[in-house]
């Protein structure tokens, strides 16, 4: 399984700029860790903002991605990961509360390198099976669809609330198929009429920006506009007492007026990861709708590329296939 022993291909980001290296060292996973070789990986916004300095991470990036184990009790099955990793025996938050314990390490993110490599290495209890009625490209979605039933997870959104998506790309689409799933009064809003189609034709309603009327009546605004215009507009939706959960990170500060927040006793809620074993199923029972978002495939020699595409309007996910020979 392992070809060369010592080096590997993947996609450094290092003072700014991105560069493939093919003479990275292969991961020497420590106790309780495992080498997982990488069969596909996604882009997400999160690496684009990565690029542009958010977190002031430098390292092989990529987060979302669907391997096979060389060791451990999954060796030579298909898994996920969930990113957030501590092994610290003696930790309060683990592993019950991983994704918030203080002396975590985050793929592709925080202090651990990521998944636009020919290999990682992963704790063995962030390894998640993954059916084989989900293929690679539907698996690399899991990640990503785990973050969007975090919504659910952390408010208490039902048929009777009145809810809005403010963004039209792919975290927006992946989460406004879980808030359908409520039954709850939905509305998708977006800058591009042609993305917009795709949520139609899963019979979610939508508006453009421009036709947006700006009425503070929503019980929930969920951010996923991937820019800090998206939080001042959820307080022009929100209605008093009303929730925004924000889903959009970015590298630029945000700069508003606290005083709405205030008065009208809003609950700001950040949402970041979710339930991997609940995306998985719903995947599995092909509950969520992913493969019109794939609009590009690359391999790992092209992974700049790659990323340079993700960032153009017209894409929606970009993959880079690592190897589906495993």
């Amino acid at each position: 399984m392992i070809s060369d022993g010592s080096k590997m291909t993947g996609l450094m980001l290092q003072n700014g700029k991105l560069e493939v290296q093919t003479d990275l060292h292969l991961p020497q996973p420590p106790d309780q860790e495992v080498l997982v070789k990488v069969r596909m990986a996604g882009v997400c916004e999160t690496d684009l903002q990565l690029v542009q300095g958010y977190m002031n991470y430098e390292g092989i990036l990529g987060h979302e991605f669907v391997g096979v184990p060389a060791t451990g009790k999954f060796a030579g099955r298909r898994v996920a990961a969930d990113i957030n990793c501590c092994t610290l025996e003696d930790c309060p938050y683990c592993p019950e509360n991983r994704h918030h314990c203080p002396n975590r390490s985050v793929i592709g993110i925080l202090n651990r390198p990521g998944a636009f490599a020919e290999y990682l290495s992963v704790p063995e209890e962030n390894l998640f099976l993954v059916p084989e009625s989900i293929s690679d490209e539907r698996a690399v979605f899991i990640e990503p669809l785990a973050a969007a039933l975090q919504v659910l997870e952390q408010t208490a959104i039902s048929a009777q609330s009145n809810v809005v998506v403010m963004g039209d790309g792919r975290l927006g689409y992946l989460t406004a198929q879980v808030v359908a799933s409520t039954g709850a009064k939905l509305l998708v809003v977006g800058k591009h009429k042609e993305k917009l189609r795709r949520f139609q034709n899963c019979h979610i309603e939508t508006v453009t920006l421009e036709k947006l009327e700006r009425t503070r009546s929503y019980d929930f605004v969920i951010d996923c506009t991937g820019s800090i215009t998206g939080l001042p507009l959820a307080l022009q939706l929100v209605r008093p007492q009303g929730t925004v959960v924000m889903k959009t990170t970015v590298a630029e500060p945000y700069q508003i007026d606290m005083s709405q927040i205030i008065i009208d006793e809003l609950k700001i809620i950040g949402s970041r990861c979710g339930p991997f074993p609940r995306a998985i199923d719903a995947l599995a029972e092909n509950e969520i709708e992913v493969e019109s978002l794939i609009t590009s495939r690359f391999p790992l020699a092209e992974a700049k590329t790659a990323l340079e595409a993700a960032s153009q309007k017209n894409q929606h996910k970009v993959l880079i296939s690592i190897d589906t020979q495993s």
